[in-house]
């Protein structure tokens, strides 16, 4: 199972980095946060190494904020691109 794993992350890093750069890190999001959080959030924007996603409330601003050092490593590793930062901001309702 495993050596299925590492030819599907291979096959998802070739498609990522045939993309236009900026926006690798926003189609990188749902793969990086699996489908339970992406359906909740969405990746706003990429610009000056910042990844700004929208967040539905405080609640889940904070747990995404304790998530996001795991988020960059994977990011950064799916991206081919330095992505320093997550912001984390509250949906407008």
């Amino acid at each position: 199972m495993e050596h299925a794993a590492a030819g599907l992350e291979k096959i998802v890093l070739g498609s990522l980095r045939r993309m236009p750069p900026p926006e690798v890190p926003l189609l990188a999001w749902p793969l990086v946060c699996g489908s339970a959080v992406a359906e909740r959030t969405r990746a706003l924007d990429f610009a000056g190494a910042v990844l700004r996603v929208e967040v539905p409330d405080v609640g889940w601003k904070r747990e995404m904020q304790s998530l996001a050092p795991r988020y960059l490593a994977t990011l950064n590793r799916y991206a081919g691109q330095k992505v320093e930062r997550i912001e984390f901001v509250i949906r407008q309702h």
